[in-house]
């Protein structure tokens, strides 16, 4: 994958962000998302070395649009600043999600603002044993690649069926459970990239595990 090549396609839509520029660019966006799509296979298959858990997902399941969604956004550029993925896509589950862009690259998984049925399970499993959820991400390498939690809206008191004096009433509040690892353009086109991306996968998996199991109980 010629990860600098993606960076100048970026760039330049960045530039001309229409879609009578991507239409007359159509030819090099595609030849970059197919190249996308098939390093996404090759680190399909080497996740799947890793986690025996570890759920399939053809680059193809796994990219994302480049388009915004501007019937939400209507105040969004008609296309994104990145190229993103989810792998290990088991259903109702957190994934491991990819983003190479002009404005930040980045390595994450987690629940971002989950449905109210997930959330709710998630908050059940952080009752019935937060501690090891604590003990996961107070883990020194842990804090090292993600600081913590990733910051998002919180309620202001508990959450329905606890009180604001539970034990881990800091945990219950929030709304998004997912962390993030941010990586320099520079890591991206080093040889070693896709050994980074095993590391900061492994050190997530617990995590995602947790939370996993929490939201199918």
């Amino acid at each position: 994958m010629d990860f600098q090549d993606l960076f100048n396609f970026l760039v330049e839509l960045q530039q001309n962000n229409t879609k009578e520029w991507m239409d007359a660019n159509r030819k090099w966006y595609k030849s970059l998302r197919g190249d996308f799509i098939l390093w996404l296979d090759g680190l399909d298959m080497t996740m799947a070395q890793l986690d025996d858990d570890y759920y399939p997902t053809p680059g193809k399941k796994g990219i994302n649009r480049i388009n915004n969604n501007l019937m939400f956004h209507p105040h969004k550029p008609i296309y994104k600043d990145h190229f993103g993925a989810g792998l290990d896509k088991a259903p109702n589950s957190a994934d491991f999600y990819i983003e190479v862009g002009v404005k930040q690259c980045l390595l994450a998984g987690g629940f971002w603002r989950p449905d109210p049925k997930t959330l709710r399970s998630i908050r059940e499993g952080i009752d019935y044993n937060g501690e090891e959820l604590l003990e996961i991400i107070e883990k020194p390498s842990f804090k090292k690649l993600f600081g913590g939690l990733y910051e998002d809206e919180k309620l202001t008191n508990a959450p329905k069926g606890f009180t604001n004096n539970h034990p881990h009433i800091q945990l219950l509040r929030n709304k998004t459970f997912a962390v993030e690892h941010q990586i320099d353009m520079s890591e991206v086109l080093r040889d070693d990239f896709e050994e980074k991306i095993k590391v900061v996968y492994l050190e997530m998996l617990p995590f995602r595990r947790y939370l996993n199991k929490a939201a199918t109980v």
